[in-house]
């Protein structure tokens, strides 16, 4: 930001004009604080979007050598302009949370406890139970005996965490199964 010219004139004079730099610019920076450095120096910046809303604020992703270092505001983001939200501002424990699960836990019904399962075998459960429901809730023809060729043996409700590409593909893949039951948070 450029100075008034009247202000740079200002700083010129002997003495005073030293005394209007006390506290402000370079000469304000402690020793220990220039040998400190950026915070930010050597870090690989990655520009993303808050994963917890459909708002979709920019935040700025720091790592060294692949490893989450910290998250905060983008300020070139046009909708948070560098802020973000108490949830926004905790994303980084999403990665790093200590109690945070690393494998699919799953409890059978009735069992009283969990059990942990491989990836692979949790989407194949998942696989199989929607084509059960599906093929139990198919529906040819409907009461009038119009063809309707639809399921109601499930049902989606879409959430505002996810955006708009993923509820959108969301959407499209319930239709493409037969499901007719489909609707958003953002709209209730």
């Amino acid at each position: 930001m450029a100075r008034p010219k009247s202000f740079a004139k200002f700083r010129d004079l002997p003495v005073v004009g030293r005394a209007a730099d006390w506290g402000m610019g370079p000469i304000a920076a402690s020793k220990q604080t220039k040998r400190a450095g950026a915070r930010i120096a050597g870090l690989k910046a990655t520009e993303s979007i808050c994963p917890y809303c459909a708002v979709g604020c920019g935040q700025v992703v720091y790592t060294r050598d692949g490893e989450l270092v910290g998250i905060e505001g983008n300020p070139r983001s046009p909708i948070n302009q560098g802020t973000l939200c108490p949830k926004g501002s905790a994303s980084r424990q999403l990665v790093q949370q200590p109690g945070r699960l690393q494998a699919v836990r799953y409890r059978a019904p009735g069992a009283k406890e969990w059990e942990e399962i491989p990836l692979d075998r949790a989407m194949e459960m998942i696989t199989e139970r929607v084509i059960a429901a599906r093929e139990r809730g198919w529906q040819d023809t409907d009461s009038r005996g119009w063809k309707v060729d639809r399921t109601l043996g499930f049902a989606h409700l879409g959430g505002a965490t996810l955006d708009n590409e993923e509820n959108y593909l969301i959407k499209k893949c319930f239709t493409a199964m037969g499901a007719v039951q489909i609707e958003n948070q953002a709209r209730i």
